[in-house]
């Protein structure tokens, strides 16, 4: 295209105000959801007018930038505090809503140039970067902390101690992590929307790749939506109906998740000590709140609750069903070997993605000269994290499993339908 001719009206769309609203949409939907999250589990008590800063914290989190903990007691008071954990749903809200406007202006359209993909991904890049060192330098606050009574709380009046613990922002990790989480959600919107153009060359290679990351984006949201299901049958059998929403708004992917590796056979290590913990199933606390670390699996958690087995039906059936939708998104002709190559290959990315993200970190620990050991009741320690590799392993023998026959049944289907809607014709047809 030469400098004197002008922009097609679609290209030339992509402005700056267009950006803008779709970073302001992203941040507001995840400001929200982050804040009835909040507000559900009771954090909207914090003193010092604190809740808009921990708002704005957890959507920092939910973007993968870093907080740092942070105490004060003039050296007699020794704290030692740290927390790693993404709420992922309101991860999943802010990118399902930045995707769609980056594709929006998109729609309707089979190619598009790479230069004006980088162009339209740079302005939102841009604009994301300010609000990351916004949100960075807004997402501060100290506390007040409780001795609790006894020893140290009567250390502590003799004293005058008056222990202090906060968060911050590292700045750095922040703008870092925040761009790459950024960078991911708009590729990702390439891949799997069907609709969204690519760049001429690229197209044969979006045929085979397309569809295998649209089916795993269907797969994840599938069992969040059995994840909501399950938790609204609960509350509305067992009550704790403010507890169940802070776990939709907040975690539901951290939970529903891993419970989707967990059927396929994979294994956790985790502990719960202390009177802390973290939103969870009760069965799952169990098995967790031991002396040593346990092993979390459908073995461990059945001995408290046979129902657990359900999560490999469950498996069964979504695994089979994405295999399924796979083939019948795939070009035609696509042979069931390739398919299963392309399911396992996916469903691997996938539940790597998920160790990756789902894993849980926390502990809080408090002494005032020495008495305390950062331990007993003012201390508490929460993580959470999968045998990676061999979960791994495992999905990827899932999806060679499940892709072979979610071809087959695709093939079988077809022929007696005479097409597969949604199947992409291969050149021999």
């Amino acid at each position: 295209m030469s400098a004197r001719t002008p922009l097609p009206p679609a290209v030339a769309r992509h402005g700056w105000a267009q950006a803008l609203g779709t970073v302001l949409a992203g941040l507001v939907t995840m400001g929200v959801v982050a804040a009835l999250g909040l507000w559900a589990a009771g954090a909207d008590d914090l003193p010092l007018g604190a809740f808009p800063r921990v708002v704005t914290a957890t959507v920092v989190t939910a973007v993968g930038g870093a907080l740092e903990v942070t105490g004060n007691a003039d050296g007699l008071v020794g704290t030692d505090a740290a927390l790693a954990v993404l709420p992922l749903s309101v991860t999943l809200t802010g990118a399902l809503v930045i995707a769609w406007g980056f594709l929006r202006p998109l729609r309707h359209r089979a190619v598009a140039g790479a230069e004006e993909l980088a162009g339209w991904a740079g302005r939102i890049a841009f604009l994301w970067l300010l609000a990351l060192i916004g949100m960075a330098y807004a997402a501060h606050q100290t506390f007040e902390v409780s001795l609790g009574e006894g020893l140290l709380s009567d250390l502590g009046d003799l004293l005058g101690i008056t222990p202090k613990i906060g968060f911050t922002t590292d700045l750095g990790a922040t703008v870092l992590f925040g761009l790459l989480w950024l960078a991911g959600v708009l590729l990702l919107a390439l891949l799997v929307s069907p609709g969204a153009p690519l760049p001429g060359r690229l197209l044969r290679w979006g045929e085979s790749v397309r569809p295998a990351a649209y089916t795993m984006v269907a797969l994840l949201l599938a069992s969040l939506v059995i994840g909501v299901v399950i938790c609204l049958v609960v509350a509305g059998t067992r009550g704790h109906a403010s507890r169940t929403l802070a776990v939709l708004l907040l975690g539901l992917p951290n939970v529903a998740w891993p419970a989707l590796t967990v059927g396929m056979g994979a294994t956790w290590d985790g502990r719960v000590e202390g009177p802390f913990g973290l939103p969870m199933p009760h069965v799952l606390d169990q098995v967790l709140r031991t002396r040593d670390v346990s092993a979390v699996n459908l073995g461990t958690l059945a001995e408290h609750d046979g129902r657990i087995w359900w999560l490999l039906v469950a498996d069964v059936v979504l695994l089979l069903a994405a295999g399924f939708l796979l083939a019948a998104r795939s070009p035609a002709r696509t042979p069931p070997w390739r398919l299963a190559v392309h399911m396992a290959v996916a469903l691997a990315l996938t539940v790597l993605m998920i160790g990756l993200v789902g894993r849980i970190s926390a502990h809080f620990g408090l002494s005032v000269l020495g008495i305390g050991n950062l331990g007993g009741e003012l201390s508490g320690r929460v993580f959470l994290r999968p045998r990676l590799w061999g979960a791994v392993g495992l999905a990827a023998a899932w999806g060679l499993v499940a892709g072979f026959l979610g071809a087959l049944l695709a093939h079988a289907v077809g022929r007696r339908s005479g097409a597969v809607r949604g199947r992409v014709p291969g050149p021999e047809d």
